[in-house]
């Protein structure tokens, strides 16, 4: 049936009591008005059941697309009427290439803004896992490197890293020139500094965005590890050292046509040279080692060790915002593995996404089980942990194992997070206080470790030049373990060396830790000139004390006081 007949009498049936009651003044019968009972009655029962029987008969008009099947099937969209008939085919394939790099590039897109939310979620649970005098100082570090790293990528590293990268046919990312080389070994790629020239391109400058976000990940990291102590200044020395130098030159080497990724097509030819799918390696385990040295190099916080060496607990001042911040990092991580198929047109996008969560949920049980054996109690703060271990250690291997394989992966995550946790503080005695050496350093190792054994050979066919899928030891390739061995290797000593060099420098030069006495008061009012609960002096510890006529922000605490306070 016509909608536009139906709208017409449901239009009628709207004014029919306005029509009757012309007719009644006109006749001159006495009306039934509306307010006595028997009018309203009668005024309903003429028009109800007409209003009702019309407003079905558009429900039920058919003229609607209630299954797709007619939407979107306008080929003058693709194919003008005018189209020469010579030209047909090529036109239509020429659209059809388009859209299909078009939903790519989208994909790659949402998936870069996912990960890009992520720093919402590491400001959480690093605030969450700190002191209440900190939470400003520690919210300013997770927000201003984005910014620094965003500078530094801009500048320099994209270029060095990924100058010489070809996507074109998953994103039409051509590359911008030859890299540095020895021999046919690639070493550096050294195009595209401040998005010039042919980078101005909008395949590039996708890739470019997606690929930032990943590097500020890392480059907040050691955020966590150093917290509570960390000179503002130094610390934004460091945001543009490691987005401009430390992870596009090792980044190079694996994601971006360097060296370790070239160890499968030539050389000794292992598996398909160093594989990561998502960062377990390029991006975690590089922050975590960053964070190991920094915080060494640092120094723990006051009170944390006493006199013999042993660790004591400094509890974080909100867990719920912690443990939120785990959240976001879950959901983020979607579009951080998903988004690292760099197509939509890629249905293992789906097994990409389901091994993350299964890893990260087993993680988390695992840790939460290991801790209630050894202490007696779940522990929220470490619960957490083991689920970003999970997520962590799944990285690397999520698009080439099987449910089964990303269960055991984040099964053992859970444990390597508890275990390197105790091991950081008991015996290197570094103090870490949300615990990110252990879970993007140990864990991220272990994600490159458990490709090289335990993918499945059902995907990664072509990887870095090499043909048949990627499989690992146990499915009859020991030489992709052989290289995901290199990578571990090259990681931590290049990572390890860069790192002791770039930190003994500021140390020794710009100086790398606040005072003593802006640590025991916290760090919000001397480094960022603003305090994060400034309606909760007791928030900013025990060494303030309100006095009549004097600003208590004024007031400078003394060392002893927290010294008597800890008991150090």
């Amino acid at each position: 049936m016509d909608r536009s007949f139906l709208f017409t009498l449901l239009t009628l049936a709207l004014l029919m009591p306005a029509m009757y009651r012309r007719y009644r003044r006109r006749t001159g019968v006495p009306l039934a008005t509306t307010s006595s009972r028997r009018g309203r009655m009668f005024i309903l029962a003429m028009t109800l059941p007409l209003v009702l029987a019309i407003a079905g008969g558009l429900a039920l008009a058919s003229d609607g697309d209630k299954d797709g099947s007619k939407t979107g099937t306008d080929i003058t969209n693709t194919l003008p009427a005018d189209t020469p008939a010579g030209d047909q085919l090529t036109t239509v394939a020429t659209q059809t290439e388009k859209n299909r790099v078009s939903i790519n590039v989208t994909w790659l897109m949402l998936g870069g803004i996912l990960v890009l939310f992520m720093q919402a979620g590491f400001a959480l649970v690093e605030t969450g896992f700190t002191r209440a005098k900190n939470a400003a100082h520690t919210m300013m570090m997770n927000m201003v490197i984005f910014a620094l790293g965003v500078v530094g990528w801009f500048i320099c590293g994209y270029a060095l890293m990924f100058g010489s990268s070809d996507q074109n046919f998953l994103v039409g990312v051509t590359p911008l020139g030859s890299p540095w080389h020895i021999g046919s070994w690639n070493i550096l790629s050294h195009h595209g500094f401040f998005l010039g020239g042919h980078a101005y391109d909008v395949g590039i400058l996708g890739f470019f965005f997606f690929q930032l976000v990943f590097m500020d990940a890392t480059a907040t990291i050691p955020t966590g590890a150093m917290a509570e102590r960390w000179k503002f200044s130094s610390f934004c020395v460091w945001g543009l050292f490691v987005s401009m130098l430390l992870y596009p030159i090792y980044g190079n080497w694996v994601w971006g046509g360097g060296w370790l990724s070239q160890l499968g097509a030539q050389g000794p030819k292992w598996g398909h040279g160093s594989l990561d799918f998502a960062g377990s390696g390029v991006v975690h385990a590089m922050g975590g080692v960053a964070a190991f040295w920094g915080a060494k190099i640092l120094g723990a916080r006051i009170g944390k060790f006493d006199k013999d060496g042993n660790p004591r607990a400094i509890p974080g001042h909100h867990l719920p915002m912690a443990i939120l911040g785990t959240f976001i990092l879950l959901v983020g991580w979607m579009g951080f593995n998903g988004g690292s198929t760099f197509a939509g047109t890629d249905l293992r996008l789906t097994v990409v996404i389901v091994n993350t969560i299964i890893s990260s949920a087993f993680g988390c049980l695992s840790a939460m089980f290991v801790m209630w054996r050894i202490f007696g109690k779940p522990d929220p703060s470490m619960t957490a942990n083991g689920l970003l271990a999970g997520l962590v250690a799944i990285t690397a291997p999520c698009a080439f194992v099987a449910p089964w394989g990303a269960a055991i992966i984040g099964i053992v995550a859970g444990w390597v997070v508890v275990s390197a946790v105790l091991w950081v503080e008991r015996k290197a005695k570094v103090d870490d206080p949300v615990g990110a050496v252990a879970v993007h350093g140990a864990s991220g190792l272990w994600g490159l470790l458990a490709l090289g054994l335990l993918a499945d050979g059902s995907y990664g066919a072509g990887l870095n030049g090499v043909d048949g899928p990627v499989k690992g030891l146990f499915f009859g390739d020991a030489g992709q373990l052989w290289a995901q061995l290199t990578d571990i290797v090259v990681l931590v000593t290049f990572c390890s060396i860069m790192c002791i060099v770039f930190f003994s420098i500021m140390k020794g030069t710009m100086g790398m830790r606040t005072t003593e006495e802006e640590e025991i008061s916290g760090l919000d009012m001397p480094q960022m000139g603003a305090m994060a609960y400034p309606d909760f002096l007791e928030a900013q510890g025990p060494v303030f004390y309100p006095v009549d006529g004097v600003d208590v922000t004024d007031r400078v605490p003394t060392a002893a006081g927290l010294r008597e306070e800890v008991g150090s």
